[in-house]
């Protein structure tokens, strides 16, 4: 259960970067700067954070070991997660990008067939293929449910567009996707300060490279994005990822605990209606669009409840440190 309410404290962080973002593009600012930007400033602020806790040394270690894995992985999990979100503010407000997002609660679990679990159990040694848990799947799409009926009135409205969409789906995709081959990669040897500042650096190529592409586009960024684009960093990028990658390994040996923390997502799209309301003013008078909160609030309380119930999680849980996850050919 502790895995899941630092899933929640992660969510409310992480709502932060929708805010933003919209307050970023409402002001003119480019979608590359607010992207590229963020990492920038995660590396050092990251690089600190770890270097005063004597724990530097093992991420170069890491990074030495296989840097191809990763280049390829650390880009996948950060910049087609990131870089897509920033651009889907051009099409939508805050919240309906943070509804949208919310299509990786299920993304993640329908990866789980990638990839097997191994864990010590009881009789020893257990490998075994992930599975889609069924309960943990169906309180997702209720939450999906809830979270259409959040976005219905602003859909009659006009708002969004199937540009944005696409994005969405590409980021809620590749988050969890890079994130949870990361883990396979580190295989425990890392914490969650030092996977994410190992990831930050790897995918510093494709930063480097967009933000080229986005200077001789749209010429250097603002001062006002420059400094929303670092609250967006401490905020998202270094507090919210530190405190979901934390959650997500110590659930990684349990397929539907995983699930469940990664479900706790849903609650940014409350985070962020709250946040659009008290610095942009938007209200939210609309029945579905209370409901549907209700509906999210709901599943994750649910899902969170049914992972607790799943047999052997205690043990599991206990062995998190031994665990070992390996992708299909």
């Amino acid at each position: 259960m502790r895995a899941v309410w630092i899933g929640v404290a992660a969510s409310f962080f992480f709502a932060s970067s929708f805010v933003l973002n919209r307050l970023m593009e409402v002001d003119g600012g480019y979608w590359i700067w607010s992207g590229a930007l963020r990492y920038f400033f995660m590396v050092p602020l990251l690089g600190m954070l770890v270097l005063m806790r004597k724990e530097l040394v093992p991420v170069w270690s890491e990074l030495r070991r296989q840097p191809v894995q990763w280049l390829v992985w650390s880009t996948v999990g950060f910049g087609l997660f990131y870089a897509p979100l920033c651009a889907s503010a051009m099409y939508a407000p805050a919240w309906l990008t943070a509804a949208g997002f919310q299509f990786t609660i299920v993304a993640g679990m329908l990866l789980s067939p990638l990839f097997f679990f191994t864990y010590k159990g009881s009789q020893g040694i257990v490998r075994q293929r992930g599975r889609i848990p069924r309960s943990a799947l169906l309180i997702a799409l209720i939450m999906l449910i809830g979270i259409g009926l959040m976005q219905l009135e602003q859909a009659r409205a006009g708002a969004g567009s199937w540009q944005g969409i696409a994005l969405i789906l590409i980021a809620a995709i590749a988050y969890p996707l890079g994130n949870r081959k990361m883990m396979e990669v580190c295989d425990g040897r890392l914490n969650a300060f030092q996977r994410t500042l190992g990831m930050s650096i790897a995918s510093l190529p494709f930063w480097v490279i967009l933000s080229l592409f986005g200077f001789w586009q749209d010429g250097a960024p603002s001062g006002g994005q420059i400094g929303q684009s670092f609250l967006v960093a401490l905020f998202s990028g270094v507090i919210a990822t530190v405190l979901f990658f934390g959650a997500t390994d110590q659930a990684r040996s349990h397929p539907a605990r995983l699930a469940a923390v990664e479900a706790t997502q849903a609650l940014e799209v409350v985070f962020t209606l709250l946040g659009e309301w008290i610095l942009l003013g938007i209200m939210l008078t609309s029945i579905g669009m209370w409901s549907g909160m209700v509906l999210v609030v709901s599943g994750v309380i649910v899902n969170a409840w049914l992972s607790m119930r799943q047999p052997g999680a205690s043990g599991t849980l206990r062995q998190r440190n031994r665990t070992k996850t390996r992708m299909l050919p």
